[in-house]
């Protein structure tokens, strides 16, 4: 998920810039209660270790394409967010919010094509960065503070459950357990009902014929509690369509996830 600042910039990021103690020396972080970005973004990117958190509030499902990922959907339709206002602020306090949406404006990106060593960069259109009067520090007597510590180890923290994701993501493909998902929720008042398409979810039918070697592989590598948290978090598709019903945001007939 990390890339470096002259490619393709990941999803919310404008523009990537390494952190350094000299040009940044007065930078400050502030706290912000909202995510502009957010208001109308439908899915969001989880790792693995969140899927017992997320399966609790949103669907996980999984992208399309070649390479496919983990997705969080907070609205069925591209354009459309349930949990968050049209500000970006949180609608429900009681809500799990994604390690991917935390991490912003930073991430680990490679600075040279040459080399694996990543570097802390961040967005300098965020404006929860910059040479504010109020804030914590970033660099104290060129040094870097607690704070920056501690978003460093966060975002560590977060290559590695994406590099666990990775190979979870790798060993469906392997088993073939991924299939094209759909849902049909049938709307009072509506004659037709909603049929959501354009992801992918794992085959309960395939997943209940593994035997052998194939079984034991997926008790004995932790994947078997991940498959059945985004089983589970399925059912979740109806509460996040009745959201958008209550929000005044009728869904069209189709989902689309991105790439």
């Amino acid at each position: 998920m990390a890339s470096a600042p002259q490619q393709s910039l990941p999803l919310f990021y404008n523009q990537l810039e390494p952190l350094s103690s000299q040009t940044h020396a007065d930078f400050r972080i502030r706290v912000r209660d909202k995510a502009p970005f957010l208001a109308s973004q439908h899915a969001v990117p989880v790792t693995v270790e969140e899927f017992p958190l997320v399966q609790r509030y949103l669907p996980i499902v999984f992208s399309v394409g070649d390479d496919p990922v983990p997705l969080a959907l907070m609205g069925l339709n591209e354009g459309v967010n349930t949990f968050f206002d049209e500000e970006g602020g949180l609608i429900d306090p009681n809500f799990y919010v994604p390690a991917y949406i935390r991490r912003y404006p930073y991430l680990l990106a490679r600075l040279r094509p040459d080399t694996d060593e990543l570097s802390l960069c961040f967005d300098p259109s965020s404006d929860a960065i910059g040479a504010f009067e109020e804030g914590d520090k970033l660099f104290e007597n060129g040094e870097p503070t607690e704070t920056t510590k501690n978003i460093l180890q966060f975002n560590e923290q977060f290559e590695q459950a994406g590099a666990r994701t990775a190979m979870f993501m790798k060993d469906l493909k392997e088993l073939a357990l991924l299939i094209d998902g759909e849902v049909t929720i049938q709307q009072e008042g509506h004659e037709q009902p909603f049929v959501y398409r354009g992801f992918m979810m794992i085959d309960e039918n395939k997943l209940n014929e593994l035997r052998g070697d194939q079984l034991r592989k997926i008790v004995q590598n932790g994947m078997l509690p991940l498959i059945y948290a985004h089983l589970f978090s399925l059912a979740l598709m109806r509460d996040v369509f009745g959201r958008q019903v209550r929000m005044g945001k009728m869904p069209q007939p189709q989902l689309v996830t991105p790439a």
